[in-house]
Order: structure tokens, then sequence, then C-alpha cells
């Protein structure tokens, strides 16, 4: 599949929930639109995830956290009206791995929900998080916090279970919409991006390990 055929399907089509942009004159943008135009390219996957030389880690994460947000919610958006409660009573992907939603304000404990449920309270706390100018700082004038990238670890974590959720439950609705390769690049480019900065931990990961080692064979660089 050409990379900028991924682009395209990522372009358009319905997202669970609203897209979120990058302000035009920013350096957030401007990382933005490299690490576009490097997928575009049609390079090695694990070299597009490198950090640019002379740019910021924050910056880098804080960019790829976002598209990946964009990313994830346009693939559970196109399978969405195949999870209901009937159909995934539970947030889980296959026997052995179910999660419990807890965010610390209306769920202080974690609770069992349908995966609908469950991923509509994930994508809207982690658009709270994207939002705080506190955490995700528009300007280069603000730092970042110091637990900048254990904030993002949690986010990329959680947004995994997305991923795992849609493999294990909902493949065959992805191949029924000929979507299959593009999420499958969607997930290597995630993959290689998180292993690259240690930002999701091999327990997160397990779920789909069989599956990474299959697909997930771009050369080392």
């Amino acid at each position: 599949m050409a990379l900028n055929g991924f682009l395209d399907f990522f372009q358009k089509g319905k997202t669970f929930r609203p897209k979120k942009k990058f302000a035009q004159g920013t350096i957030r943008y401007s990382l933005y639109k490299q690490a576009q135009a490097s997928l575009n390219s049609g390079i090695n996957l694990r070299a597009a995830v490198k950090l640019p030389q002379g740019e910021d880690l924050n910056d880098w994460i804080a960019v790829h956290v976002v598209d990946f947000f964009n990313r994830i919610n346009l693939i559970y958006g196109t399978i969405s009206e195949y999870c209901t409660e009937q159909t995934c009573p539970t947030m889980s992907g296959g026997p052995r791995f179910e999660y419990l939603w807890a965010d610390g304000d209306k769920f202080k404990k974690p609770t069992p929900l349908p995966a609908r449920e469950y991923i509509s309270h994930l994508m809207e706390w982690i658009e709270m998080q994207i939002n705080n100018q506190d955490l995700f700082p528009c300007s280069s004038d603000r730092p970042f916090p110091r637990n900048f990238s254990s904030h993002c670890s949690k986010i990329l974590a959680r947004l995994h279970r997305v991923f795992v959720h849609v493999y294990i439950h909902h493949f065959q609705n992805v191949v029924t919409i000929a979507a299959e390769a593009h999420v499958n690049t969607c997930y290597k480019h995630f993959y290689y991006f998180v292993k690259e900065f240690d930002l999701v931990s091999r327990k997160e990961l397990e779920p789909l390990n069989e599956m990474a080692s299959r697909i997930c064979k771009d050369p080392p660089i």
C-alpha cells in the first residue's frame, strides 16, 4: 500500500470526535508537516519516527500524541457502528485482557464499561489533556511540565487499548471496508514511535505482540 493512500484515508471520512489541529506558524505545526512529509515520501517508518536533528523532544512527542489521537479516532469511527453494548459489553482484547475505566473524577475507581462507552470517555479525557495549556502549551514561551513524558505515556498506553479492541474484536469489520492496510500502517507508525521513545510498557503492548512481530518488519537503521 502506498503511504500517500494512507494519508488520503486519514484526511477524510468520519471521526469519532472532532479532529484536533495545530495552529499554522507554530513550531508544532512545522513539525507536524515535517512528519507528514516523511510519511508521504514512503520512507522506512522506523526512520520516520526519529527525532529530527536540533528539534525539541517534547515538541516531537506532542505532535505525535495529537496526530495519533486523530488517527485512532478515525479508525474507531469507521467501525463504531459495529461496537455496541450487545456486541462489546466490555472493553476487552479477547478473554485475557479487559480494561477498566478510571479518570480520578467521574470514575474514581476502576469500573467495567461497554467498549463504546469506555472509548468515548477515553477520547473525552485525552481531549481535555490536549486542550490543557498547562500540559500541552500552545506557544514556545510556555514550558512543558516536568512530567510531560509520563502524561503522554499514559495517553498513548490508553490509545493502544483502542488498537487492541479493534484488532481483536473488529478486524473483520475493518477488512469489510478495505481499510486493513491503512490500519496496519497506522499501527506500525504508532508502534515504532512508542518503542523509539520507550513510551508504552511491554505489558500494554503484549496483546498485539504476535501481530506486531508479523507486520512491524521495517529494517533497523
